[in-house]
């Protein structure tokens, strides 16, 4: 598997055990041709993954939502679902609610719990517009950072238009992302149609 984006100072790189290459994606965006590097062992394979969802059940989470410090993950398939960027909102903002991310006690929890929310939508969106809609998206909370992974079959490579220039076309969504973001990337697993696109958001102090 490997990554199109290195990793900065400090940044763990995809999420070991998270949503990766499952089938589904964002196709005819143009490459970024950002140098690759590994995945660590222990990422899911597409069949892994594919095999971790749940379709036609509840969405998966584990973890205790009341226990501080505690690595919790839940997983929403898009499978035979319609309006899928209201869905993954609202299974957004569920997990903020049980992660007590909201409601927010104060401005700056609001607004990190917004930004979570917008990436979402961008993330699902694009790709919607590029991929003919996402598989999967997953949500991972340790308290300290939110990790999104979007799943799709799309062969292309997500890239924020820069410089940013708000009349042009496309580009638009994943400049959002990485503005909000810590860091953001592409997982791909070899001989797996398709990719996962992460980002990690900081939680408010």
């Amino acid at each position: 598997m490997s990554t199109t984006r290195p990793y900065s100072p400090g940044d763990r790189g995809p999420e070991p055990g998270g949503v990766s290459g499952v089938p589904g994606g964002v196709s005819g965006v143009p490459g970024g041709g950002a140098p690759t590097a590994s995945a660590p062992q222990g990422a899911l394979s597409g069949a892994q993954a594919a095999a971790a969802s749940t379709p036609t059940g509840p969405p998966e989470a584990s973890g205790s939502p009341g226990s501080p410090g505690g690595r919790q993950v839940r997983r929403l398939s898009f499978e035979d679902q319609s309006g899928v960027v209201p869905l993954a909102r609202d299974f957004t903002r569920q997990a903020l609610q049980a992660w007590g991310w909201l409601p927010a006690a104060t401005a700056d929890r609001r607004a990190a719990a917004e930004d979570v929310l917008l990436v979402v939508s961008e993330l699902v969106t694009n790709a919607c517009l590029h991929a003919e809609g996402p598989d999967q998206l997953g949500i991972v909370c340790d308290n300290k950072v939110i990790r999104l992974e979007v799943t799709d079959r799309g062969a292309g490579q997500p890239t924020p238009r820069s410089p940013h220039q708000a009349g042009r076309p496309g580009g638009h969504g994943m400049f959002i992302v990485q503005r909000l973001c810590l860091d953001w990337g592409v997982v791909r697993a070899p001989g797996v149609a398709g990719k996962t696109v992460w980002a990690e958001l900081g939680a408010p102090a």
